[in-house]
């Protein structure tokens, strides 16, 4: 659906304003999409974030630092995640033996095994299976652009 009937919006003040609010409008959709679907899990969108960073990380530990650093909501407060992570069992927190100031999390067992659920779930409704190889190269080709 064009971005002209979701909001309902006919005119733009120009191709610019209409690329920024489209652009912010279904930044807002996929992430309450994606909440909906993690909900199901008992995780939000921030605690997937972390989960996917403790997973490319694995078995390697993570700081929070790294994963303030990694996450893709600035915004969050990472230690209030992993507080919560922790208290479902899928991260651990230990001091790191090298430097006592320092804290290793690392993800458990249970929480590669439900990155894994959560995968098959989003591999069998991708949100941009509407595009083409090349077009989702060129999205994310000007998103960085966008960025630059």
């Amino acid at each position: 659906m064009k971005i002209e009937d979701e909001i309902k919006q006919p005119v733009f003040k120009d191709a610019f304003q209409k690329g920024l609010i489209n652009l912010v409008y279904t930044a807002g959709w996929v992430q309450q999409r994606n909440s909906s679907q993690f909900k199901q899990f008992g995780i939000t969108l921030p605690q997937f974030n972390i989960l996917r960073i403790l997973r490319g990380q694995h078995p390697k530990p993570a700081t929070v630092n790294l994963l303030i650093e990694r996450m893709l909501d600035k915004t969050s407060n990472a230690s209030r995640i992993v507080d919560k992570l922790e208290a479902k069992k899928l991260v651990t927190r230990t001091v790191c033996p090298s430097n006592r100031r320092a804290v290793d999390i690392c993800i458990t067992d249970s929480g590669l095994a439900l990155l894994l659920e959560i995968d098959k779930i989003l591999e069998r409704e991708p949100l941009l299976n509407k595009l083409t190889d090349d077009e989702v190269t060129q999205l994310s080709d000007l998103l960085d652009k966008i960025r630059d």
